[in-house]
């Protein structure tokens, strides 16, 4: 068995493979370009961007904020980083998402960080890509290989973190009821405008909307405006992301959206490739952005709250109380190591499994 590594031996490992991802080798590009093949929604341009996007949160900085955030893996505190001897590591079981690329990712470093062992049952849609960089990081520090197992059925775990759809969370529930657990649902992120935006603003928000083709939880699905408020402005912000009209993919969500809308009358926005809706949902079809009008702040504060189990982040530039991340405009799809999915502390959680 690989011996425990020491607190600081983990953050180096993890700052090395940082600056791996941040400048993708020749074999890692090959691995990128490759993973349209299996995944369409894979682009070499999103994957490159998913990547990249980790080594920017591998920062020596951020690493060395995350781990001193909680007390067992502060190496500052030299008698808790040097005595690793009591250490029992525990197995992780985590059940992967696959909707944008190495959309897991998080959840395995934040595993072999608290120094416990990863049982990776990885999606059928982004098999590859994850393998690879772990084995960079194994190649980094040797014993981090004991620390980690792809495996097709879980079984003699301590844990569980499981990521899927509110209808296989039913399912998770039932087979790791009984072992501690986190077990992730459908979210949704939303907007909140308030027709003062910039349009460095506006233009931002459509990477929040448009990055990974909207396709992940962080991405925004609705948003709230102010009577009146001027959609041209909006429209014209966002032109730039027309190319994403092009892949067929998402064009067949566009087309067939769009049908469905002509069909039923419903009245609709169309700049030809997103299609803009007033419906009280926070979810909404791929290539379809759902908005909702308001008269005053409170009541969008309040809305936020009555939803906030099945909200992500909420993207603005307004202050108002929320139970939910908030975050600026543009980087929904750029959380920090500390900004965990539905609000759950993945690492508290790790660390007080002892």
């Amino acid at each position: 068995m690989s011996r425990i590594l020491t607190i600081q031996q983990r953050l180096n490992a993890f700052i090395r493979l940082g600056e791996h991802l941040r400048a993708p080798d020749e074999k890692l590009l090959e691995l990128i370009h490759g993973a349209y093949q299996y995944n369409a929604w894979f682009t070499p341009e999103n994957t490159k961007k998913a990547v990249v996007a980790i080594g920017e949160m591998l920062r020596a900085d951020d690493l060395g904020t995350w781990f001193q955030m909680y007390d067992s893996l502060n190496p500052k505190h030299k008698e808790i980083s040097q005595d690793i001897s009591h250490f029992q590591p525990r197995k992780i079981g985590l059940v992967l998402a696959g909707n944008i690329p190495l959309v897991g990712f998080h959840d395995v470093l934040s595993v072999l960080a608290a120094g416990h062992i990863a049982l990776i049952k990885p999606s059928s849609q982004d098999q590859k890509l994850l393998p690879h960089i772990l084995s960079m990081l194994v190649k980094i520090e040797p014993d981090f290989a004991g620390q980690m197992q792809f495996i097709e059925r879980l079984e003699k775990f301590d844990a569980v973190i499981a990521t899927g759809s509110t209808n296989t969370s039913r399912y998770f529930e039932y087979y790791f009821g009984k072992v501690p657990n986190i077990i992730r649902k459908n979210r949704n992120s939303v907007a909140v405008l308030t027709g003062k935006e910039t349009r460095e603003d506006l233009v931002a928000l459509g990477h929040d909307i448009f990055d990974y083709y909207g396709l992940g939880c962080r991405n925004v699905s609705k948003i709230f405006i102010p009577r009146e408020f001027n959609f041209s402005t909006l429209f014209e912000a966002i032109e730039q992301f027309s190319y994403i009209g092009d892949h067929h993919k998402y064009n067949n969500n566009y087309d067939y959206n769009k049908s469905i809308l002509l069909l039923n009358k419903i009245k609709h926005l169309d700049n030809g490739f997103l299609l803009v809706r007033e419906d009280e949902s926070l979810t909404s079809s791929l290539a379809v952005l759902h908005y909702e009008e308001y008269t005053d702040l409170k009541s969008v504060s309040e809305k936020l709250k009555s939803g906030t189990d099945q909200i992500q982040c909420i993207v603005t530039n307004e202050k108002f109380e929320t139970k939910n991340e908030k975050i600026n405009f543009g980087e929904s799809q750029s959380p920090r190591l500390w900004n965990y999915a539905d609000g759950i502390d993945t690492m508290k959680f790790l660390t007080t499994l002892q």
